[in-house]
């Protein structure tokens, strides 16, 4: 393979225009000869560009309303061709076939038409067929071809050419990077047709994402690490911006993720909510009049695992949160908007990272989730789930009261996003005790009980605010044995999905104990 490549012909058909006459005005400046297409060549006739149209190339105009312009011997010859094969060169001079150097493709908006909701028969038209085929022939053939489908390649393809052509190694990058751009556009594809058909297992299932950033390390120092998007545009860590602090880690980001998705569940229009998150699950919850208050009350469930923790507001950042959360060391801070006052607070906390976004995610919003597992991947529905006031059934002879509904409500909402086995107790608007990722539910509640024994001692109060408070199980108890630990704890009142073969007897229970309790008729395993 001929290492160092020169452009002589180009030929330029794009639905991006950004950037495309600085690219166009560049390459005549060295003398290269430009060749496109409808919309972009126009653009480039209009910037005094001189322009050869594929019609002119091919011998035949664009017909079917531009669905076939490009899919043409004339085309695909001049990119296919190995210029050191005698027969393939005696086949262009044969036919009239011209080389074609440089190929610059970026895809009809496929992505872009279905975020925006674009009906049946417009996402069809979005589908791209010439591009992707002049694309993957141009990376097939790129000992000869250079290929560029992404607008931010056109500055890495100048500096190139200013060397006299394009280096081997250059072309196989813009190669590779290309195969993975047509594989991703017909991931979107099949992933759309999979969601139209309301197919919810296809044959074949692929994802795909853009690297937003490569990381320091993964989980552990020996494990690389990146970070890609997946395009929905869906509020979030992907699409935050960050204001301040270190880059994110690969930990930072999963975190990151959990509780703001976490706190995301509290519609602020119904007051302030605040999550603070380590290792992925919550240390502390808490509902307020204000940020402010919603804060400290999160942070009084587990003052010790809150340091170094994740901050997850529903609201705008306001100075009086921004103050106070700088009494301790967090790692990241997550809301829909920050004041000037509070950014400017936390500028003196250099590694304090503060990202803001658009606002919150949409908690009920469908999607899927995948896991990979030796051998392949488990795909399933993002886990949606609403159980409201309406949807609960009184099991046990006392009902809850009012106030015990509302609590327990906010456990269920929580118990969702805490490691299984998961349990929750909930008091005034505010977790008082998590206990999470254990093998036995009876041992979720005992950790729970005693993380807030240890928090009272450290607030100096009189009893663990376990006592009457509210508990969430996320799955059924299978036994007595575990509601008696929340009941030894100081709860009154019990949400649970129901389900178990001994429900009679764990109801039963309740009842004796003087407990209220409640079924959702759904769990909210998370592994």
């Amino acid at each position: 393979m001929t290492d160092l490549v020169p452009v002589k012909r180009a030929l330029l058909s794009v639905s991006d225009k950004g950037g495309l006459i600085e690219l166009g005005q560049a390459l005549a400046a060295k003398g290269v000869d430009l060749v496109s297409t409808g919309g972009t060549a126009k653009a480039l006739r209009e910037a005094g560009l001189a322009v050869k149209d594929v019609a002119d190339l091919t011998g035949f105009p664009e017909m079917m309303d531009g669905r076939v312009k490009t899919l043409h011997p004339m085309v695909h010859g001049g990119l296919l061709a190995l210029r050191e094969d005698a027969g393939h060169l005696a086949s262009m001079a044969d036919h009239g076939i011209l080389p074609i150097d440089l190929l610059v493709v970026n895809l009809y908006p496929f992505e872009a038409t279905v975020a925006k909701g674009g009906d049946y028969d417009d996402c069809v038209e979005n589908i791209d067929i010439g591009g992707p085929a002049m694309l993957r022939a141009a990376a097939k053939n790129h000992a000869y071809v250079t290929v560029i489908t992404d607008p931010e390649d056109y500055a890495p393809l100048l500096a190139q050419l200013e060397q006299g052509g394009t280096t081997l190694r250059f072309r196989q990058e813009c190669a590779a990077n290309t195969y993975a751009r047509t594989a991703a556009y017909d991931a979107a594809v099949s992933a759309w047709f999979a969601k139209t058909l309301e197919t919810p297992a296809p044959r074949r299932r692929a994802f795909a994402g853009t690297l937003a950033q490569t990381l320091r390390y993964g989980e552990n120092p020996h494990q690389s690490a990146a970070f890609y998007t997946d395009g929905t545009g869906r509020p979030g860590v992907a699409t935050a911006v960050q204001h301040q602090g270190k880059e994110l880690s690969y930990n930072n980001i999963n975190d990151t993720d959990a509780a703001f998705e976490l706190v995301a569940e509290f519609d602020p229009s119904e007051g302030a909510a605040c999550a603070i998150i380590k290792h992925a699950n919550p240390c502390g919850v808490a509902k307020g009049k204000t940020l402010l208050e919603a804060y400290k009350a999160a942070f009084d469930c587990d003052r010790t695992s809150a340091f170094g923790g994740i901050v997850a507001l529903n609201r705008p950042l306001d100075a009086e949160t921004a103050q106070e959360i700088t009494g301790i060391f967090t790692e990241v801070v997550i809301a829909p908007g920050a004041s000037d006052e509070a950014k400017a607070i936390f500028a003196a906390k250099k590694n304090l990272r503060l990202l803001t976004t658009e606002g919150l995610p949409d908690v009920r919003d469908g999607g899927l989730t995948f896991r990979q597992v030796a051998g392949g991947f488990l795909v399933q529905d993002k886990d949606n789930g609403f159980v409201g006031l309406d949807d609960l059934k009184v099991v046990t002879k006392k009902a809850p009261t009012p106030e015990q509904m509302a609590d327990l409500l906010l456990a269920w909402k929580i118990a969702k996003h805490v490691k299984s086995n998961a349990i929750v107790y909930v008091k005034d608007g505010a977790t008082v005790g998590v206990g999470a990722g254990q093998m036995s539910r009876v041992d979720s509640a005992l950790i729970a009980a005693k993380k807030a024994e240890r928090m009272a001692e450290a607030l100096g109060l009189p009893q663990p605010l376990t006592i009457g408070s509210a508990v969430a199980s996320d799955a059924f108890f299978p036994f007595p044995d575990g509601l008696m630990e929340a009941a030894a704890a100081g709860a009154t009142c019990v949400i649970q999905p129901g389900g178990s073969m001994r429900d009679a007897e764990v109801i039963a229970a309740a009842d004796e104990a003087g407990l209220a309790m409640v079924f959702t008729g759904m769990r909210h395993f998370r592994h």
